[in-house]
């Protein structure tokens, strides 16, 4: 077997692999913005729910207890 036999297998190998590589961060890639996207998501209906309540408060003639995201 000559040198460039082995050269050409190696680097046959590591093509195949460097593409297993690149198909693997597609895959995360994806998974990544359909994360970001459930975040928006979870958002939205966090202030929607927000709007719901403070209508609900109206509707019953009160006024919701204002809380601060984040604050202990």
């Amino acid at each position: 077997m000559e040198a460039r036999d082995v050269a050409d297998r190696q680097f046959d190998a590591l093509l195949e692999r460097l593409d297993r590589i690149a198909a693997q961060l597609e895959r995360i890639g994806r998974h990544l913005e359909a994360h970001e996207g459930f975040q928006q998501v979870s958002g939205e209906i966090r202030v929607l729910a927000d709007s719901i309540d403070a209508l609900a408060y109206a509707a019953l003639g009160q006024s919701p207890q204002v809380r601060r995201r984040g604050a202990p």
